[in-house]
């Protein structure tokens, strides 16, 4: 079909809108028909006169490039790092929707940037390979990122793996020996309309993931894999962002799962696997005065297997004006998680000067519904909050949780709510 045209479909009887036939009315906007081409979605127009309805298609052009045509070698020894970033130079100044396609194979890479202000409206990125860090550990230990997306919109990443080979890293900061911080694999920065779709992030040094300060962000389909004492290797990490949705991952990790940062708005996680890591976790916040805060929080159906702690809420106990308010936490399994349901407002991991101040973070509005599984330790629920800023608003519904076949316990300090269905008996609330 030629772009621009269009087909007609030949109804037996005509069409109903609220139990209506409707023909010759102009469909109503929830009629438009939806199509994808190249991974970019278009709205198709539905107009109908008596009993036919015709649907106008336009098709957008979309241009190709190949990494191998810019001198990509997929033998995991040559570098590729100038292919890629050709390619991505030819991408980003196409008027044209345009797919960079990286084929099957090895890919050695170095620290990448692909800046933004694209004149393409929608850049792909295929990845049928594997894109893999040099073995020397210092050449990307000394950079913030390995491959950085600054400025852009309209980007998406479909499949591909991401071998940053940090365990080399891991093992030099566990011996104790003088070693550079390590890179995030993936970081998106002043970003929007993002999708990330069936990647596999394996042994990052830092970071797998990192969104900040972008808006429109959809992630779906990851496996993120590193050991389980690998150091600061959050899974997906969140901040200054809005509008970001994690579906149907899977998160094995060092660190958090999910790390919720200051000013996350409109937040949405669910089907998730995390474990072993450090749970999902919002914040540490709370660390200056002027911060701005989160809200709009929805996690649900998450399973968690052996993990630190399941849902954890921390702030600083310092004065701030940051805070903690409309979160949800729905549907869970905890299995075997040493801390299933944590709000810490006295927050410092060293235990060595700790602030031990007043006021902090305002904690508000927390739901916890539906949680069920086993505890590693006999207080399965704590809530340790504010003398000042006590949390409010904090809501248990059919939240059951054993430690070692009994029921657990709770714990609360300076915590108001309510609990209601089943709730065990000793909740603290």
């Amino acid at each position: 079909m030629a772009p621009g045209s269009g087909f007609e479909l030949e109804l037996s009887e005509p069409p109903m809108c609220d139990g209506k036939p409707w023909g010759g009315h102009k469909v109503p906007q929830r009629w438009a028909y939806v199509s994808e081409e190249q991974g970019v979605p278009r709205t198709v127009p539905v107009s109908a006169t008596s009993w036919t309805v015709t649907l106008s298609l336009s098709y957008a052009a979309t241009t190709t490039y190949n990494v191998l045509s810019f001198g990509g070698k997929p033998n995991g020894v040559k570098d590729s790092t100038q292919a890629f970033l050709n390619a991505w130079s030819m991408a980003c100044s196409s008027a044209a929707s345009t797919v960079i396609v990286v084929p099957k194979g090895r890919y050695l890479l170095r620290s990448m940037v692909f800046k933004g202000d694209c004149k393409s409206p929608h850049i792909t990125f295929q990845i049928d390979g594997t894109l893999v860090a040099p073995d020397d550990y210092r050449i990307l230990g000394q950079v913030e990122n390995w491959f950085s997306f600054e400025g852009v919109s309209g980007v998406s990443i479909i499949g591909g793996a991401l071998d940053a080979k940090g365990s080399a890293l891991w093992a030099c900061k566990a011996s104790g020996k003088k070693c550079p911080s390590g890179a995030t694999t993936l970081s998106f920065t002043d970003s929007n309309n993002i999708r990330i779709d069936g990647l596999v992030s394996l042994n990052s040094q830092m970071f797998h993931i990192v969104i900040n300060r972008c808006q429109n962000v959809h992630i779906q389909g990851v496996q993120i894999i590193a050991n389980g004492n690998s150091p600061n290797t959050d899974g997906i990490h969140v901040q200054l962002s809005s509008n970001v949705a994690i579906i149907n991952s899977s998160i094995r990790t060092g660190d958090d799962c999910v790390f919720i940062g200051l000013r996350t708005t409109t937040l949405w996680i669910e089907d998730i696997v995390c474990g072993p890591g450090h749970g999902i976790s919002i914040g540490s916040l709370g660390k200056d005065l002027e911060e701005e805060g989160v809200q709009n929080v929805t996690v649900k159906k998450a399973v968690f297997t052996g993990t630190q702690n399941g849902f954890r809420i921390k702030s600083w106990g310092r004065p701030s004006k940051g805070f903690v308010q409309g979160v949800q936490f729905i549907d869970a399994i905890m299995q075997n998680v040493q801390n299933p349901i944590v709000i810490d407002q006295n927050y410092c991991p060293s235990k060595v000067n700790c602030p031990g101040q007043a006021l902090g973070v305002e904690i508000s509005n927390v739901i916890y519904k539906n949680i069920r599984g086993t505890s590693t330790t006999s207080v399965a629920i704590k809530f340790d909050c504010s003398a000042t800023n006590p949390c409010s608003g904090i809501r248990l519904e059919n939240v059951k949780l054993t430690y070692n076949k009994r029921e657990a316990q709770s714990s609360c300090v300076n915590a108001n709510g309510k609990a209601f269905g089943i709730v065990q008996q000793n909740n603290c609330l």
